[in-house]
């Protein structure tokens, strides 16, 4: 019996992530960090797989070792402890490739809302196929028991 699990290789590379540049700091090595709205609470798989990641734009400047932590006020929230990297400032995008398969099924509502999902066609039309959370999305599950009204 054979059995395969395709669905990296047929859908890792349809899936992109488009991030936000918050802050940059120096850490005390000297090493350049930057802070991004998306963490491994969207990325996941950056635990145990290295994307691709590049600035949506080209950048000026030397590419230089890079740490790129998630907002999650958690030590573990790295997605790339290296990257070579352009100087980046708030507001700029890195755009992390590679990243169809798995993420949006393991992503988690965790100190941040989740963001939409954006479908583009071949023609460049794009379409949202998934809107983004809102806190009402999150406080419509919860009931205060009768008991306590």
């Amino acid at each position: 019996m054979l059995v395969l699990e395709t669905g990296r290789a047929l859908v890792d590379s349809a899936g992109y992530l488009v991030t936000t540049v918050q802050a940059s700091k120096r850490q005390p090595d000297g090493q350049r960090g930057l802070i991004l709205d998306a963490g491994v609470n969207l990325l996941f798989t950056s635990f145990w797989y290295n994307h691709a990641v590049a600035p949506t734009q080209d950048s000026r400047g030397s590419l230089e070792s890079t740490v790129l932590y998630g907002p999650l006020c958690m030590n573990i929230d790295v997605l790339r402890d290296a990257v070579p990297l352009p100087p980046m400032a708030a507001g700029q995008r890195l755009v992390f490739r590679n990243v169809g398969a798995y993420n949006t099924t393991q992503w988690m509502q965790f100190i941040t809302l989740r963001p939409a999902v954006v479908m583009i066609s071949t023609h460049g039309e794009a379409s949202v196929i998934r809107r983004a959370e809102t806190v009402d999305d999150l406080t419509s599950y919860e009931q205060v028991p009768a008991w306590l009204r």
